[in-house]
């Protein structure tokens, strides 16, 4: 990996952690992310005459990527009514790379090694801690999940107040758009560039600014204890790449 490869990953973890934060700072989360979802559908319309046409073979692909990428916003738009930014953002970052290590064991049969076996067992506490931390004390809103595809549902909901329930909070929830689109670019610019294993654990540094972001920029309670949580699952993810 190349300094410049890197430093394109690291950005891209910054721009991440940030995206979510001004998700997060929106105080209705359904306004926050119809604006980041649908700003980043504008950009992706403004970009897609430069770009080549997917090939008919990658559209069954692309399909399933989107059904799961609607879920996990609507998802993580819930997690952030639920838990504090410095809580729900590093879980959300951390799991995947252990669903990836259980799902590659039991379908694929890569039985993960010492170095990936230490890896799972850091960042299985790292995630605890980080989930845990804070919770004593907090009764949770259960409120219900607006819908799957979130600017269509606020269209829907707000009807003729679309536009100006969005105005106050436009700047704010575009610059979320464009910094979650900067975010993909560069770790896909980076993909072509590098081997996956050592951008993927790179890009997993973003827990950190996550919960560093919570800590000082929302005045979150436990905010040491869970940046020191989300160190250890940094370091378990690291751990596991460096098996693989």
């Amino acid at each position: 990996m190349t300094p410049l490869v890197a430093a394109a990953v690291l950005l891209a973890a910054v721009t991440h952690a940030c995206w979510n934060a001004l998700a997060h700072r929106i105080t209705d989360k359904l306004i926050g992310f119809t604006l980041i979802a649908g700003g980043g559908a504008l950009i992706g319309f403004a970009l897609a005459p430069f770009a080549a046409f997917p090939a008919a073979e990658a559209w069954p692909y692309l399909i399933v990527s989107g059904v799961i990428h609607v879920v996990y916003f609507v998802l993580l738009m819930q997690s952030f009514r639920l838990g504090d930014f410095g809580q729900a953002y590093p879980i959300a970052r951390g799991t995947a790379p252990l669903v990836v290590t259980v799902l590659a064991a039991v379908f694929a049969h890569e039985v993960p090694n010492a170095w990936a076996a230490a890896g799972i067992a850091l960042s299985c506490t790292g995630l605890t801690g980080v989930a845990l931390w804070g919770m004593r004390g907090r009764r949770p809103d259960w409120a219900a999940i607006e819908g799957l595809v979130i600017p269509a549902y606020a269209l829907h909901r707000w009807r003729g107040q679309f536009l100006t329930t969005l105005r106050p909070f436009a700047a704010v929830g575009f610059l979320g758009a464009a910094l979650s689109v900067t975010a993909y670019a560069l770790v896909l610019w980076a993909q072509t560039r590098a081997e996956l294993a050592p951008i993927a654990a790179l890009r997993e540094s973003s827990i950190i600014v996550g919960a560093a972001i919570g800590a000082v920029f929302f005045k979150e309670r436990f905010g040491a204890p869970r940046i020191a949580a989300a160190g250890l699952l940094v370091i378990g993810i690291g751990l596991m790449l460096r098996a693989g």
